[in-house]
């Protein structure tokens, strides 16, 4: 059997694990405005209420049908713009504005929703499951500023795009990097698997034996993905990590949807404030950089893995992780 029919989940559109993904910028929901977003075949309406915090909805009003998005935000409640229908901050029904009673009118389904980096997060899963909006593991518990960098599109499944970012052959043959990685795998959750580079600095020239100085083993270079469609990557010398957060989501054509996040320790006073904004332009330049690689490669592969070898270790290993995710009935799309 090639190795290609084992594959089930991976890099398949009609499948969608359960996790967090990112729908549209926190500063574009605004107090007491309602905007529409979309998830694969879901419509959703998010507002945020005086207590600052954003709520979503299925976007349309079951009375009649009408687009929640130009309802209107009432508190924390939500008028629908056709016949004043309003819903409370958990979806109830409340009031009627041709009929008294409203206990037996249908509610509009809510969707759990985070911020966090800059961005408004859906979770797809179960809605009482505690899973957190993704934490770099070594800054778990550490106060951060981030910026958002690039929006960006490939012509590819997400789980493709994840692929690129630990497959060692191509740092060689594509972006001729000095290095042979190789990468150590460490499942952190069944939700979320670690890539860590063990590979030395070379010493091949003078410039690599004063760099090496820099790194007290291996050269830094570590990727973190959860659910297999967003990953943080942490590299830099020992004294200065630079964190960078690439949130994708599927399309309902098969592609990437993606947006680039910068991440730092915050820091305190005057040294935060004149320091960080250089450090996090400085991410954003690496970030920019890592969207847009491969970009030709991306916008015509069909990918079949039909052929691994040994250097493909790691690529099978997040394969097979992948494989083991499981996929919310609520946000299961099927692709023409």
């Amino acid at each position: 059997m090639a190795y290609a029919e084992k594959i089930k989940q991976f890099g398949e559109s009609g499948f969608v694990p359960d996790g967090w993904y990112w729908l549209v910028r926190s500063g574009d929901v605004k107090v007491g405005k309602a905007i529409e977003a979309r998830f694969l075949g879901t419509e959703l309406v998010l507002f945020r209420g005086e207590d600052q915090r954003v709520r979503a909805f299925d976007a349309h009003c079951p009375h009649m049908g009408a687009h929640l998005c130009d309802g209107f935000v009432e508190g924390n409640d939500l008028r629908c713009p056709f016949h004043f229908w309003k819903y409370d901050q958990s979806g109830k029904c409340i009031e009627i504005p041709a009929q008294q009673d409203t206990s037996k009118m249908p509610g509009l389904r809510s969707h759990k929703v985070a911020e966090a980096y800059g961005l408004v997060w859906l979770w797809t899963g179960n809605p009482d499951d505690p899973e957190e909006v993704p934490v770099i593991p070594e800054l778990r518990g550490i106060p951060l500023d981030s910026t958002l960098g690039a929006q960006f599109t490939k012509n590819c499944h997400p789980n493709v795009v994840m692929i690129n970012a630990i497959d060692v052959q191509h740092f060689r043959s594509v972006h001729q990097l000095i290095v042979d990685l190789e990468m150590k795998v460490t499942p952190l959750s069944d939700r979320c698997i670690q890539f860590s580079n063990i590979t030395p600095m070379p010493e091949k020239n003078l410039f690599l034996r004063f760099a090496k100085r820099f790194y007290h083993k291996a050269l830094t270079y570590e990727m973190t993905y959860w659910w297999g469609h967003t990953g943080s990557v942490m590299v830099g010398p020992d004294f200065l990590h630079f964190y960078i957060i690439f949130a994708l989501r599927p399309t309902l054509d098969g592609k990437t949807e993606g947006q680039t996040l910068l991440v730092t320790k915050r820091r305190s006073g005057l040294f935060g404030r004149l320091v960080n904004p250089v450090l996090l332009f400085a991410t954003k330049l690496v970030g920019n950089y890592f969207a847009k690689g491969d970009t030709i490669i991306f916008s015509r592969i069909k990918f079949k893995f039909q052929t691994p070898i040994r250097a493909d270790k790691a690529i099978i290993d997040f394969v097979e992780h992948y494989e083991k995710q499981k996929s919310s009935e609520n946000y299961k799309v099927e692709i023409a």
